[in-house]
């Protein structure tokens, strides 16, 4: 009984330290009431577009239910690259290269904010042809979800700034 309320007290003493020492998470308001869940988000309409924009709204937390407060809009460019070869000159593996330029904008009128953000993964290039458009669909979500996790960081830095 009385290690119990003994770590009880080391840890009610521990939180009212942290309390004080300023510390702010990266994941709370951003200041002025504005988080990442009022960010709308916008894409080129295509395959991978549409799979940015999902990673992103899913990153950001869209609360749908609230007006946004900004307008995210990303253009999405990819290139493809063949990596080694066979002896047929048919390669055997794909480097995938996609970049992203996104232009942060207050809904209430403002001086936009832009970055950009390159992500390259590769894949497996396979001789079933379902094979390799899985392959290549699977180096898309990859390189999707992580240019949407970049973006968010970008994001995060970028409104978090005094």
């Amino acid at each position: 009984m009385r290690a119990r309320l003994a770590a009880l007290a080391v840890a009610l003493v521990s939180l009212m330290g942290l309390s004080a020492c300023g510390f702010t998470p990266l994941y709370g308001d951003l200041g002025a009431g504005t988080s990442l869940s009022r960010i709308a988000v916008t894409t080129q309409d295509d395959r991978l577009g549409y799979r940015v924009r999902e990673q992103l709204e899913d990153a950001l937390g869209r609360d749908g239910s609230q007006p946004p407060l900004w307008r995210l809009e990303t253009t999405i460019e990819q290139s493809r690259r063949p990596l080694g070869r066979r002896i047929d000159d048919t390669a055997t593996r794909y480097e995938l290269t996609v970049r992203g330029t996104w232009t942060l904008t207050p809904t209430t009128g403002g001086a936009p904010i832009t970055g950009v953000e390159t992500v390259t993964t590769t894949y497996a290039a396979a001789d079933q042809p379902y094979a390799a458009i899985a392959a290549q669909q699977d180096g898309e979500e990859r390189a999707a979800a992580e240019l949407a996790r970049l973006i968010r960081l970008d994001l995060l830095r970028t409104l978090s700034a005094p």
